[in-house]
């Protein structure tokens, strides 16, 4: 008898444990509550998209992010709790480029301008077209 409330409590004990382990390292999202409009320059190809949203999204309570090349445009959908606008756009010049805050919506907002939801269609548009005026080439990341 004693074996199996012995079994029984160490099943338990590595099932709690396991639970634990598991719900430290599910990653829950990060909800955008604004988007910010970045006007960014120096931007030449597809490679600088990558760059800009890779520095972007190690940024503590950034959501989404979409970069427009052709257009010079970082949208950044982020947790107005964690993050200011005014830090995204120095994450995107501390990539090498030239970025300013343009205005800040709400996902609303963004949904009545562009008729889409954030996050729903990229517009990394632009191959590479002779990197090289920011400080790197297309496979500078």
């Amino acid at each position: 008898m004693n074996t199996k409330k012995l079994t029984t409590s160490l099943l338990i004990i590595v099932s709690v444990t396991l639970l634990v382990v598991l719900a430290f390292h599910v990653r829950t999202g990060v909800t955008a509550d604004s988007v910010a409009v970045l006007k960014t320059t120096g931007m030449t190809c597809g490679s600088c998209a990558s760059k800009i949203s890779k520095a972007l999204e190690t940024q503590k309570g950034v959501a989404v992010t979409e970069v427009d090349v052709n257009g010079g445009w970082v949208i950044v959908g982020y947790d107005t709790k964690v993050v200011h606008p005014e830090t995204l756009a120095e994450k995107v010049r501390s990539s090498g480029y030239d970025s300013n805050v343009y205005g800040v919506v709400t996902p609303e907002e963004f949904k009545q301008i562009t008729g889409r939801d954030i996050g729903r269609k990229g517009s990394s548009s632009g191959g590479c077209g002779g990197c090289g005026t920011n400080g790197g080439g297309c496979g500078s990341n």
